[in-house]
Formats: C-alpha cells, sequence, structure tokens
C-alpha cells in the first residue's frame, strides 16, 4: 500500500543498567539503554500478575551526552522515536541474527536524585515530571554477541 506510514514509539520506563557510551570513528557519540516497562494483569484464576518488557534503545550526538551525564541504573525515563531492526552474521553459527531497538529521537527525564534521575530537565522539549517507580529492576539478557562495533552503516541518517 502506497501512503502514508506511521513509526512511532513511545516508552516510560525504569534504566536496567547505566548508559554504555561509545563513539564512532567520526567522534559522534551514541549510547545504548535498556529500559523496563511493567504490565500488570489479572491471570485467569483472578490473581494479579506483572510482566516486565526490557526495551533496547539507540541515542545519537546530544541525546546520547544527556543519557550519559544524567542518566542512572533505575531512573525513570520517557523516549519517544522509532523502531529500526538490524541484523548482523553470528560469528560462531553462521546464522543471521537480528535486533529490534528504539532508536530516540526525544528523552526526557523524570526521575528525581533519589531515584537515579537528576534535578535536569532533558530534552528537546524540556518537560520534566517526577515520580516513583515499582519497576522489576532484573537485570536485562545480556546483548547478543557478534552486535559488534558501531560503524558508518549503523547511523541511521
Amino acid at each position: 500500500m502506497a501512503g502514508k506510514s506511521l513509526n512511532r514509539v513511545q516508552l516510560i520506563g525504569n534504566l536496567g543498567k547505566d548508559p554504555e557510551i561509545k563513539y564512532t570513528p567520526q567522534g559522534t557519540p551514541v549510547a545504548k539503554l535498556t529500559i523496563a516497562t511493567n504490565e500488570r494483569f489479572k491471570d485467569k484464576s483472578g490473581e494479579w500478575q506483572d510482566r516486565t518488557e526490557w526495551h533496547n534503545v539507540v541515542l545519537w550526538q546530544r541525546l546520547a551526552e544527556i543519557a550519559g551525564e544524567y542518566l542512572k541504573k533505575g531512573g525513570k525515563v520517557y523516549i519517544e522515536g522509532r523502531l529500526q531492526t538490524r541484523s548482523w552474521d553470528d560469528k560462531q553459527t553462521g546464522q543471521k541474527k537480528y535486533m529490534t531497538e528504539v532508536v530516540a529521537s526525544d528523552l526526557i527525564l523524570l526521575g528525581g536524585r533519589g531515584e537515579g534521575g537528576a534535578d535536569y530537565a532533558g530534552s528537546s522539549r524540556g518537560a520534566a515530571a517526577s515520580g516513583g517507580n515499582n519497576f522489576d529492576q532484573r537485570t536485562p539478557e545480556p546483548e547478543p554477541a557478534g552486535a559488534g562495533p558501531i560503524t558508518d552503516e549503523d547511523i541511521p541518517f
């Protein structure tokens, strides 16, 4: 179908670990985050259950710098962006592997100092909020081996 399409993601969650900051060969900063979101629902027997979903997020340029400076494990954050899937060949098995991640276009820090955040309202919109968190902070699964270093082909612009 030719026409309009939309690729937009909005997440509010907590960081599973401190941001990982790297630089491309040209010196462009890039940050990787894992964000936990929770869902609460009643199961068939009427018992409340919690389900945690982990999201891989990539931030570029100034957003990456802000993330590295102000975000910490457990901090609450709002992320807006788009989904992008990348692929690579597993060095051990030779199989093609895929990873879908959120490429962030906006970041708003929501936690205060005691919640792993900062007093900085860091985003292109300059908004901020505060609140507690009740998110499951178990460590996310490690990133697949062979994801490799960041190259020029990884840059989305």
